[in-house]
Formats: structure tokens, C-alpha cells, sequence
């Protein structure tokens, strides 16, 4: 079975979901650009939308719709190449509703996993649940007889493992797309030993036309960007402790998020970051690493505790930010949660002493923003960490010290076999999680 054959019957399991949406959108504009080919036009193509949340997917059409949307609008040249014999269609406008129509009309909603027992491709993006994606896998490979493949976008769950208790054969593969799907531009690919090859090479051609960054992960708990992220996590975690020494516990956690955000020169702060991923969806994380990796580190006693009391955040259908560690007024952090209070407290009732506490920011400081598109980057860099190593401040130990932690997580990855490559863990940072600079590097050296 060929490349466009295989995309004619596709499901996504989770497509409600923040992950599942975005990978349901790609798939569907693959899948309706290959049936618009002049030879293929009088093929079927079908792409079922399952999901256990019959009032998520209402919303996913218009999800949808917008998205296509929005490409049809920048890609109008192909469009019109595409749409050539179309006399009717004049207007651009014309042109993007017909564009938009015949990707739309790919698309199945459905509840049940049975609409999934014809398809020769299932995406998997349900919960971190090992079981549960066993048993979902168990059950079309009882009902299906078209040798489906299965993708899987799991962020931590070992492939091998889905691959040995649902008996799948070798036809499945890691696929993790990163949050949103639909514009990163990374995927972390998990191969085992006996992942069958036409499977890799049929990924590969898939990632190829969606024109993803394929970086190779080895097939561990929790793989590259997890693998670093959790560990991230619980550094950022483990330092506000030490800050509450001196300050409230509101106060050091604002006070390593910006460290970890301006003086580390990344898009957010460790705790932003959390809220962003979900601090539950950190957690399953952490549950599903810790044992296979035999890592006791890989746990939060603070993240329980807020998941407890529902402080979870994550994000609106809108793509808002929802409250967290910290709570946000259009898009800025403007207070942070007191477990204890249970409460936000405003960050403007303690900026000024906190700021104050951890020292100015080095004169070669330049934000985020301004470093992430700069071609002599690494020249700003420089002489950024080298300023910054002649100072004393408390903002500079802390952030030396977040650094030099970041480095020896990402060489530990290639220590312990979760990649064979330094370069392999400084892509999946820099272009999964829009890092300034990989995490292995000599600027303190």
C-alpha cells in the first residue's frame, strides 16, 4: 500500500484535544490536497474526528475552519493552480470557501472508536495513559482487517511497551508532535527494534510534506523534551524552596520564573511554562517516567499539592491562558497562587523588593525577542554569559546555576541513551520549545 493509499482511511483518537485538533488539521489538509490531484478526484478520502466529548468536537469544525482558513489565505497562487478548471470559481474569496469545503468534507466526528475499524492509519492522542491507549489499540486491532498502522503522539510512554502488551507487531511508531501541531515545527520520532520499515519511511514522507523538523529520540520515558522539561521543572521547583529562606513562597517562585525567563533568555519562565503544558498534564508525566526510568527526582510534591486544589492551568478552547501557578490579564502574569492563602497575590504587592533582591540584569541584556532572530546571536550570547559570570549577584548565582543544571540534564540524556547526539537534545530545545540557545553549550565554561 502506497503513501496516498494509506492516507484514505485515517482516524485520530483525542481529536478534541490541544494535541489531537492540531494533528487532525494537518492530516486533513494532506489528505484533501492529494484527493484535489486531478488523478485522485474520483477517490475516497476520510478522516474520522473521535473523541469522548460530544460538546468538544461540536467546537471542532469551526476550529477548523478558521485554520484553513487562514492557510488558504496565504497560499492563494497554489490555489488558483489547483482550482484551474474550476470556470466558477473567480474570486479569491471564491476560490478559499471551495478550498475550505473540500477539506471540511474529509472530516468525521465521531464518539465511538469503532468508526476507527476501517482506517489503514490511527492517530493516537489521548491521555498519558499506557493502559488506556493498550486497550483502545486492543480493540481496533480486534475489529480492523486492514493492517492499520498506529501513531502514536505519546510525550513519555516507552513505544516498545504499547508495541509488546497490545501485540501491534512492530506497526506502530512514536510521532510527538509539539504543542501547537499546527505551527511548531518539531516532531520527535520513536522507532524500536521492531518497528516494521515501511512504517518509518511512510512517517518520514509524512513529515516531509508537512515540512517538520524530524529529530530521532531513542526509545525512553519521557524521550528528549521531557526528558529535559520534568527535570527542568523540578530544578525550577527545587530553587524557589531554597529562595523561601528569605522570602514567601509567592515571592520565590516569581522570582525564579524571571529568572528563568529574562535572565535566562528564554520565551517564558519555568512556571509560565508549567501553566502553558498544564500542571496535570506535568504531572501524568511524571508519573509515567519516574518508574521506568527508576528516577525518584521525577516528582512534585508542590505540583500535587496544587492540582489538589485545582490550580491546573493549561488553556481556554480560544487559546487563552488559563489561571495557574499564575494568573494572567491578557496574557501577562500579574499575580501568583498562595497554596496555603489560597489565593492569587498581586506581583505588584512585591515586585519592587524582589527585583531589588535579585540585582540588575546584565548591560548586555537583550530580551528574548530581540536574541531569538539575531543571525550574530552567538557573538550576543557571549558576551552576554560573560558579564554575567563576573557578577554576584543573586539573580546571577541563580541563573548560573539554572544553566549549568540545564547543561547536565541535556548531557545526562546522551549519557543515559534517550539520544546518541549533544546536537539532538540543543535542536529539540531550540525548536521545540523556542529556546534561545541549546542547553549544551560552552557560555560558562
Amino acid at each position: 500500500m502506497n503513501y496516498e493509499e494509506k492516507l484514505q482511511n485515517v482516524s485520530v483518537l483525542g481529536a478534541a484535544g490541544k494535541m489531537g485538533s492540531g494533528i487532525l488539521l494537518l492530516t486533513a489538509i494532506e489528505m484533501a490536497e492529494l484527493q484535489l490531484k486531478p488523478e485522485n478526484r474520483s477517490k475516497t478520502f476520510a478522516l474520522n474526528a473521535i473523541d469522548v466529548s460530544p460538546a468538544a468536537l461540536t467546537g471542532l469544525y469551526g476550529y477548523l475552519k478558521a485554520q484553513v482558513q487562514k492557510l488558504a489565505e496565504k497560499k492563494m497562487v497554489q490555489l488558483r493552480t489547483i482550482y484551474k478548471d474550476h470556470a466558477d470559481l473567480i474570486e479569491n474569496g471564491e476560490i478559499i470557501d471551495q478550498y475550505i469545503d473540500d477539506v471540511l468534507k474529509i472530516v468525521h466526528t465521531s464518539t465511538s472508536v469503532e468508526s476507527a475499524y476501517n482506517s489503514g492509519l490511527i492517530f493516537e492522542a489521548i491521555i498519558e495513559n499506557s493502559e488506556l491507549k493498550v486497550k483502545l489499540i486492543k480493540q481496533i486491532l480486534a475489529n480492523n482487517k486492514n493492517d492499520p498502522w498506529f501513531f502514536t503522539n505519546t510525550s513519555s510512554v516507552p513505544i516498545n511497551e504499547l508495541d509488546t502488551n497490545a501485540n501491534i507487531k512492530g506497526k506502530i511508531l512514536g510521532f510527538h508532535f509539539y504543542n501547537p501541531p499546527a505551527v511548531q515545527k518539531l516532531v520527535e520520532l520513536i522507532v524500536t527494534e521492531n518497528t516494521k520499515k515501511e512504517v518509518v519511511d511512510f512517517a518520514l514522507e509524512y513529515a516531509k510534506n508537512l515540512r517538520k523538523v524530524i529529530v530521532p529520540s531513542n526509545d525512553k520515558a519521557g524521550f528528549i523534551g521531557n526528558g529535559h522539561f520534568m527535570r527542568d521543572i523540578i530544578f525550577g521547583i527545587k530553587q524557589a524552596n531554597s529562595l523561601m529562606n528569605d522570602m514567601s513562597f509567592v515571592e520565590a517562585v516569581y522570582a525564579v520564573n524571571k529568572i528563568t525567563q529574562d535572565f535566562m533568555i528564554r520565551p517564558m519562565g519555568i512556571f509560565q511554562l508549567m501553566d502553558y503544558v498544564g500542571l496535570d498534564v506535568c504531572q501524568k508525566i511524571m508519573i509515567v517516567m519516574k518508574p521506568r526510568l527508576n528516577d525518584n527526582e521525577l516528582h512534585s510534591d508542590l505540583i500535587d499539592k496544587l492540582i489538589s486544589l485545582d490550580v491546573k492551568g493549561g488553556q481556554n478552547s480560544d487559546g487563552s491562558q488559563k489561571p495557574g501557578i499564575l494568573l494572567y490579564e491578557k496574557g501577562r502574569v500579574v499575580a501568583v497562587y498562595d497554596p496555603e492563602k489560597k489565593d492569587y497575590i498581586k506581583i505588584d504587592t512585591f515586585q519592587e523588593k524582589i527585583d531589588k533582591m535579585l540585582g540588575t540584569l546584565p548591560s548586555s541584556y537583550q530580551p528574548w525577542k530581540a536574541v531569538i532572530g539575531n543571525k550574530g546571536k552567538d557573538k550576543v550570547l557571549t558576551e552576554y554569559f560573560n558579564e554575567l559570570k563576573a557578577m554576584n549577584t543573586l539573580g546571577s548565582k541563580l541563573t548560573k546555576d539554572y544553566v549549568i543544571n540545564s547543561k547536565n540534564i541535556g548531557l545526562k540524556l546522551v549519557s543515559d541513551k534517550v539520544t546518541d547526539k549533544e546536537d539532538h537534545v540543543n535542536t529539540v530545545m531550540l525548536t521545540g520549545f523556542f529556546h534561545a540557545y541549546g542547553p549544551i553549550n560552552n557560555y560558562l565554561n
